[in-house]
């Protein structure tokens, strides 16, 4: 197969979207070990084109990138007007696979996308006006219009189905893989005993649920601290100011493997999410794991992480003494789920359902 994948969103500093694509690609070539081609496409502006080709060096795919001084508006007068097809600029394709960012036209072949979550659909008060426009509108047509639409977890697959009236048969399920510097092997933080939480800094992450548990947590634990690692989100930041909390601001995947490794426990109380990457994430690296009691975690967290209800301050602060009293027990049930999730097994997956798709 020749397989076209647009990078478009690793022209811009990689979040959890640009994460997913570029492993994504990764795990392609390995599953593919030569038998398949691999394209690489975006619109982009000069510094844009720099960044994916920073982002995708040492993979094995051929760059097909095409610099512009203005990138986005090229890419929504594209999705917008249907033409010109794909294949004018990059020739025959098995496989079209856009991004979050545009849906090119194509004459041809599967018409493929992933889709993170239905947030934006779902719950529009967490997003903004920009997001919610560009997400709901891609969404309504890689419905209509692909034959497969592939989600990040067997949660967002159900959403699609369930949610967005998308055909069981034309889903599939390539779970994310985790990078290969998450190990419990390397440094860890040091100093006093810390909670960890990974997340942007928006209302969604339930971050200042989490504020509150702490704080009952202290009250017991005086010793600890908690320490949230993440960038500033979209609108006003939830309060996160408390006695022993510490915000990191971002930090970067070495670091991050540092503060896991260190860490007493990981509270992630998100509300909603696609998968919950820092879940695994940290599991892989050997530390205990809090996660909201929300069904879109379950899958990340499996039967290795403690669950509560994150708004239920009480209960959520109580599972965290739990996770730090009895990290030990479940450490290698932690490190069994974690290791299931790899990059060579997403791009195996992508592979079955491309080839799948284009029997339908």
């Amino acid at each position: 197969m020749r397989i076209a994948i647009d990078v478009s969103p690793l022209s811009h500093p990689r979040t959890g979207i640009g994460n997913y694509l570029r492993g994504m690609l990764a795990g392609l070539a390995l599953a593919a070990g030569g038998r398949h081609e691999l394209v690489a496409f975006a619109p982009a502006t000069p510094r844009g084109a720099a960044a994916i080709r920073s982002a995708l060096d040492g993979i094995p795919v051929e760059l097909a990138l095409r610099e512009l001084p203005v990138a986005h508006p090229v890419r929504t007068a594209w999705s917008r007007l249907g033409r010109p097809a794909v294949e004018r600029f990059l020739g025959p394709i098995d496989v079209l696979h856009f991004s979050d960012w545009m849906y090119p036209p194509q004459r041809h072949g599967v018409r493929a996308t992933t889709v993170y979550d239905l947030v934006p659909s779902l719950f529009p008060e967490w997003t903004t006006a920009r997001t919610r426009e560009m997400h709901v509108r891609k969404l309504e047509h890689a419905v209509r219009t692909c034959t497969l639409l592939v989600a990040i977890s067997e949660h967002t697959r159900g959403d699609l189905v369930e949610r967005a009236g998308a055909r069981v048969e034309a889903t599939a399920v390539a779970y994310p893989g985790i990078d290969p510097r998450f190990t419990p092997d390397g440094p860890a933080a040091g100093g006093a005993p810390y909670v960890l939480a990974v997340s942007t800094l928006e209302p969604r992450k339930g971050l200042d649920d989490l504020v509150r548990a702490f704080a009952r947590l202290r009250s017991r634990r005086p010793e600890l601290t908690l320490a949230i690692a993440g960038a500033e989100g979209w609108g006003d930041r939830p309060p996160l100011e408390g006695e022993g909390v510490r915000l990191l601001g971002f930090v970067d995947d070495d670091e991050l493997a540092r503060l896991y490794r260190g860490a007493a426990a990981l509270a992630y109380p998100s509300r909603f999410e696609g998968f919950g990457m820092p879940i695994v994430e940290a599991l892989a690296c050997g530390a205990p794991v809090v996660a909201n009691a929300s069904p879109s975690l379950d899958e990340a967290a499996g039967e290795a992480a403690w669950r509560a209800d994150a708004a239920d301050p009480e209960a959520f602060g109580a599972a965290i003494e739990a996770a730090i009293d009895g990290g030990d027990a479940r450490r290698q049930a932690g490190l069994a789920h974690a290791a299931r999730f790899t990059w060579r097994a997403c791009g195996e997956a992508l592979l079955a359902a491309y080839a799948a798709a284009g029997r339908l």
